[in-house]
């Protein structure tokens, strides 16, 4: 009785996790949010840590977007609708929603041509100054909050937002059937693109990693090679990413943004085909550019995602897309500073946290 009663107390405070500073990540009540008219207040159930939100804790910025004030943080959510601001029309309490993360803030020339990603002044979570949704209560754009189906649990809906990382690269790569892939990297991202490449018709798909027990997950969701990286230059991984498929590949995805890894994509991808940028790394690096450009090689950019929320949902109720072998640990919301030291040193792949005190499920 006692433990109800405070699970009830519990989720009738706004507990969220705040980032201050570089190293000051607190746990801290906040007030519970009244949605605007086009907004639905939602209590948030699963919400995944990214890589983003650890380097957000441990350096304060990412490129040119700074933690000036402190900012809720996450960004892979999922939750139940508890309030409807007065236009909403699609969505009624009790609905449970995935969350996408980036929601245009006027209606630009990118919104215009479906690229919304693109628009500079897009709302985004957990980039400075917008605040995230790793907390008990949260509000957003009822458009940007897609009803998941039955079947579709709050941990895959949260899983969404990397898969649509996948889903962007994917199509801006140009995957189709029969398409040979190297993903480089085999972290949440390129575990999700590889599920991704496959279902897209990819007929080969080589994974690398310095990790083995990444690249056993990798092998366990369905990758055809893996290559574990030791102290191989650019040149010899690529070399060995032939011997190992026989050919070039006509696509590479690159996502861990080091810079041997990005010379390593363009040396590997046969002449005609095309690289993706996916992983982040500084701001300028060196890359064999001359061996692109005569070679006909595309390099391409991907900025987070657009239009992916429907695809994923109908691929993950489908069944088409098995995203739960990647959820490795899970924890409480209060027990979030352990998540984060965990996530930090590597641990697993995916770590989930759970927001709803009375309710823990995946």
């Amino acid at each position: 009785m006692a433990a109800a009663k405070g699970a009830e107390e519990a989720a009738a405070k706004n507990l969220s996790v705040v980032v201050h500073k570089p190293g000051d990540l607190r746990l801290e009540n906040r007030p519970i949010p009244e949605p605007g008219p086009n907004e639905v207040l939602l209590r948030m159930h699963s919400v995944g840590i990214c890589g983003s939100d650890v380097h957000y804790w441990q350096h304060g910025r990412i490129g040119d977007f700074i933690v000036k004030n402190p900012m809720v943080l996450g960004h892979e959510a999922s939750g139940t609708v508890v309030k409807v601001g007065s236009a909403v029309t699609k969505l009624k309490k009790g609905d449970r929603v995935a969350v996408e993360p980036g929601v245009p803030r006027e209606t630009d020339e990118f919104c215009k041509i479906g690229r919304y990603n693109l628009s500079p002044t897009i709302f985004f979570c957990a980039t400075p100054p917008d605040d995230g949704n790793l907390c008990r209560y949260y509000k957003h754009d009822a458009n940007f909050c897609y009803k998941l189906p039955d079947n579709v649990s709050f941990e895959e809906g949260a899983l969404i937002e990397p898969l649509s990382v996948g889903i962007h690269a994917c199509r801006r790569a140009g995957v189709t059937l029969g398409s040979k892939v190297f993903i480089c990297g085999a972290g949440p991202i390129g575990l999700v693109t590889l599920l991704i490449s496959k279902v897209m018709g990819a007929s080969q798909v080589i994974i690398s990693d310095l990790s083995a027990p990444r690249l056993e997950k990798a092998k366990e969701i369905g990758a055809d090679f893996t290559i574990q990286i030791k102290s191989e230059n650019p040149e010899q991984v690529a070399q060995a990413v032939k011997n190992t498929l026989g050919c070039m590949p006509d696509i590479t995805i690159e996502c861990t943004g080091v810079q041997d890894c990005i010379q390593t994509g363009i040396y590997a991808t046969r002449s005609g085909g095309t690289v993706v940028l996916v992983g982040l790394g500084p701001e300028m690096v060196t890359v064999p550019i001359v061996n692109a450009a005569v070679r006909e090689v595309d390099i391409r950019g991907i900025f987070r995602y657009c239009n992916t929320w429907p695809m994923a949902i109908a691929m993950l109720a489908s069944k088409k897309v098995n995203v739960q072998p990647l959820v490795t640990h899970r924890f409480p919301l209060e027990k979030a500073l352990d998540a984060f030291e965990t996530t930090k040193k590597g641990i697993g792949i995916k770590i989930m946290l759970k927001c709803d005190p009375n309710d823990q499920n995946p």
